[in-house]
């Protein structure tokens, strides 16, 4: 056996081994690993065959170096199991994929100590930007960071106050009143406003919506029906519950988002009620589970996915070298009527 000191180290295969492997030059195997579409396909599967035979890994911060430009971008999200994200992942991908980058995802769980060393670790690696859905607690600390990195930093779904950043979400405000506004023509005079994280922009939004419609229909706001908590199925749940337990329950909630609106039914079924009769419900996202639950969601269409290619497009573009001013943009909510929220619910009061 020959002692582990005197083991010859195996080499790095290069570029160039895998060129010569392939028999195309090394700019075409560059070219290949590098994402670009210019090449044959015939071309790509014998390079690409050639780098699996020879074992060959691609040094993407090395090549980051050299070139002074990165493909490589980071993508942070405050909740892996919230389909609306997986949706604005599939946006982030089809418009980053045909511009050769790779995407880099890591999750806070609306933690900023894990947002901090997520982005501590994306900056180690270079990466050319950043799309970040910031948690509910960010502060500007968050983004002057990135700049002394001159790193392009793009905000989705959620803002930071002051930020001055590019910018891609949907109208909160107008998506709350959509909804809210709904319930009201249904006849609802006592309506909840159930989940979310009340440090949230959107939530400071949506609520904004909730009160414009109240006030533009004379309704008075009993507070006692606005419930915050975590933006997820237990978070719905545990909102319901501290409603159903009020003097005078409400008829109809308009919940921060369709999973916490999957929460409030499934706390209706535990409690012996009908989502939809006995409590009308709006959600927000029209995440793709709300067309199939039982019963189907009424909810405000965020459009995650346009919202996600969106945010690459403008990363894209800052990364290119574009100077102009912060950008905003606001998409348009829709509100799509399912069944969750029958007029004939009007009247119930559990």
């Amino acid at each position: 056996m020959i002692p582990i000191e005197k083991r010859e180290k195996r080499r790095r295969v290069t570029l160039q081994q895998v060129a010569e492997h392939a028999g195309v030059s090394r700019a075409t195997a560059s070219l290949i690993v590098r994402g670009s579409t210019n090449i044959s396909e015939a071309t790509r599967k014998k390079v690409l065959e050639s780098m699996r035979e020879l074992g060959y890994v691609y040094d993407r911060v090395a090549a980051n170096l050299r070139s002074q430009h990165s493909s490589t971008v980071g993508l942070l999200i405050t909740e892996i199991d919230n389909p609306f994200f997986s949706e604005l992942l599939v946006g982030v991908h089809q418009s980053l994929d045909k511009d050769g980058y790779t995407v880099i995802l890591g999750t806070t769980f609306d933690l900023k100590d894990k947002q901090d060393t997520l982005l501590s670790t994306m900056l180690e690696y270079r990466v050319g930007g950043v799309i970040l859905s910031p948690v509910s607690k960010s502060t500007m600390e968050t983004i002057e960071r990135l700049r002394k990195w001159d790193i392009p930093v793009v905000l989705v779904a959620k803002d930071i106050p002051g930020s001055n950043c590019d910018y891609v979400g949907i109208d909160n405000v107008g998506g709350g009143k959509l909804a809210v506004d709904h319930l009201i023509r249904l006849g609802h005079r006592r309506i909840a406003f159930l989940g979310g994280p009340s440090e949230s922009t959107a939530w400071k939004d949506r609520y904004r919506g909730y009160l414009l419609a109240h006030e533009e229909a004379g309704l008075a706001v009993d507070q006692s029906l606005w419930v915050e908590g975590h933006a997820t199925v237990q978070g719905g749940v545990e909102a319901l519950r501290k409603v159903l337990n009020s003097p005078n329950p409400p008829t109809a909630a308009f919940c921060y988002n369709d999973v916490v609106s999957f929460g409030v039914m499934h706390g209706l079924k535990e409690a012996g009620l009908t989502p939809g009769k006995d409590l009308a419900i709006v959600g927000f996202d029209n995440i793709k589970e709300a067309a199939i639950y039982n019963p189907s969601l009424t909810t405000i269409a965020a459009t995650p996915e346009l919202v996600g290619a969106h945010a690459a497009d403008l990363l894209h573009q800052r990364i290119r070298g574009m100077d102009e001013g912060p950008q905003r943009i606001i998409l348009k909510p829709q509100l799509v009527v399912r069944e969750s929220c029958a007029a004939g619910s009007a009247g119930s009061a559990f």
